[in-house]
């Protein structure tokens, strides 16, 4: 794993660490314990900030996913468009997601992340409710790609904040509270469509049109509770902190390897270029979200090809939520009990193979089983993360690979709704088999990272340096030769 560590750390080849882990010479735990205080100031730090990254998590997915439910609750006939122009549709919100980064991966590192996510969430609430407009293709496809625009914003600026705030150890848990936020969008999406489904014609709108009415209201006042009370340092006014906790958070800082800076240094971009582990990283992660963008966007109409109402394909993606909140905590449950982020990583992967394998060849109802079994690939989502947020030190880098992690997410939703073929409805063979062999590459990525980070701490740990690091230097990974890789 890594970790910062002084000389005597490397002579006993020990890692001081925020839970139970393995060293790398010995099999034994090493166990370093919260004093009282940090733990208070954990659970106050949880308590003032998970509730509104849960809010924003949730309403986005809400916001991206509200396609899939519109899907049979009228959006095709009232806006006259066929089975692969709504696939474009879908496709067309990651390229505005894609085309974000580029200008966010700059603002978020000059502007205060709180206020700057709070203003484009308010504005994107304001371009969903707009789509209730809509009446042809051409303009729900306008609107769709502002909504990828703004929303591309949403995870780089959680990313950063929670890279931040919690220690190195606790990141994994973050990327599955990320997940359960995902999974429970899912739960309460759905809920919410339940409620849309009864208001079919009220003051002469469509069910769908409603649930984007509904759905830009919440996002935009969710917008105003992110603007003024997401906290995004260390040090926020919210947080309160006392002498003693200002003691424990120089400590967290110094353990996390990165401190927030302004100055945009491009000799880490250039490093992060340099290193195979950047590539490795940006296709599992497009790999993992070929079947993501397929599936959130064509998952009612999975459900609904297997002979059920609309009605009842719409509360069948409940289970989709429940399970993939299960697999994202459970994930990284399981990551931290066997020391093993990447093993973990393989053998979710395995098991959301198997459900693209069911889905693309077996016939009938067992394919509404496969469908709940590839959502474990939100648990390979947030283990990946996790390699990311626990491997990568420098501010800059650390953003530029995030920024990577996000355009990589955002091509591989975008061409999965469009392998989702109208002449292959509502099977999709042809979809599912590509879905499968991605999960199988996505194997061999998380393999082949592996080898080289094992291979890159022996080095470290044969040749250890003889000073601790300072972390307010800003040093990267690689300069940083205290770093062991979490593996």
């Amino acid at each position: 794993m890594e970790k910062q560590v002084d000389s005597q750390s490397f002579d006993h080849s020990k890692e001081t660490l925020a839970e139970d882990i393995i060293s790398e010479h010995d099999s034994t735990p090493v166990k370093f314990v919260k004093t009282t205080e940090e733990k208070a100031f954990v659970r106050k730090l949880n308590w003032t900030v998970l509730p509104v990254i849960f809010l924003i998590v949730f309403i986005q997915f809400c916001d991206k996913s509200a396609l899939s439910v519109a899907a049979v609750l009228g959006i095709k006939e009232d806006n006259n468009i066929t089975g692969s122009q709504f696939s474009w549709v879908g496709s067309i919100f990651y390229l505005g997601y894609l085309i974000c980064q580029v200008p966010n991966n700059y603002l978020i590192q000059k502007y205060p992340t709180g206020r700057y996510l709070g203003s484009v969430l308010i504005v994107w609430g304001f371009v969903m409710a707009a789509t209730a407009l809509c009446h042809t293709f051409s303009q729900l496809m306008a609107l769709r790609f502002l909504l990828g625009l703004f929303e591309g914003v949403t995870y780089p600026c959680v990313y950063i904040i929670l890279n931040t705030l919690y220690r190195r150890s606790e990141q994994s848990s973050c990327w599955g509270f990320l997940g359960i936020s995902t999974g429970m969008g899912t739960v309460f999406g759905v809920l919410i469509a339940y409620g849309l489904y009864h208001m079919d014609n009220i003051a002469g709108l469509r069910a769908w049109r409603w649930g984007y009415i509904v759905f830009g209201i919440m996002t935009v006042l969710i917008g105003i509770l992110t603007f003024f009370c997401l906290v995004d340092n260390t040090h926020h006014k919210l947080l309160r902190l006392t002498e003693k906790e200002l003691d424990i958070v120089e400590e967290r800082t110094r353990d996390n390897c990165v401190v927030r800076v302004k100055e945009i240094k491009s000799e880490q971009r250039w490093e992060a270029l340099k290193e195979p582990r950047l590539y490795l990283i940006f296709f599992m992660n497009l790999f993992n979200c070929l079947q993501n963008g397929g599936l959130v966007t064509f998952s009612t109409i999975l459900v609904e090809g297997l002979g059920f109402s609309a009605f009842n394909s719409i509360i069948l993606q409940i289970p989709n939520g429940v399970v993939s909140a299960a697999f994202a905590i459970g994930a990284v449950w399981v990551a931290n009990r066997v020391h093993h982020t990447t093993f973990t990583a393989i053998g979710t992967a395995s098991i959301s193979l198997v459900g693209c394998i069911i889905l693309s060849a077996v016939p009938g109802m067992p394919k509404l089983v496969g469908l709940y079994l590839s959502w474990a690939m939100t648990g390979v989502g947030s283990l990946t993360q996790t390699l990311v947020s626990t491997n990568v030190s420098g501010y800059t880098k650390r953003n530029f690979y995030n920024a990577v992690n996000m355009v990589a997410m955002t091509f591989g939703n975008f061409i999965g709704p469009l392998l989702m073929i109208d002449n292959q409805a509502p099977g999709y063979f042809g979809a599912m088999t590509g879905f499968s062999i991605a999960n199988a590459a996505l194997i061999v990525c998380l393999i082949i990272n592996y080898i080289l980070m094992k291979n890159e701490n022996k080095r470290r740990i044969a040749n250890p340096p003889t000073t601790p690091t300072d972390v307010y230097l800003d040093l990267t990974d690689a300069q940083d030769r205290n770093i062991l890789y979490k593996l």
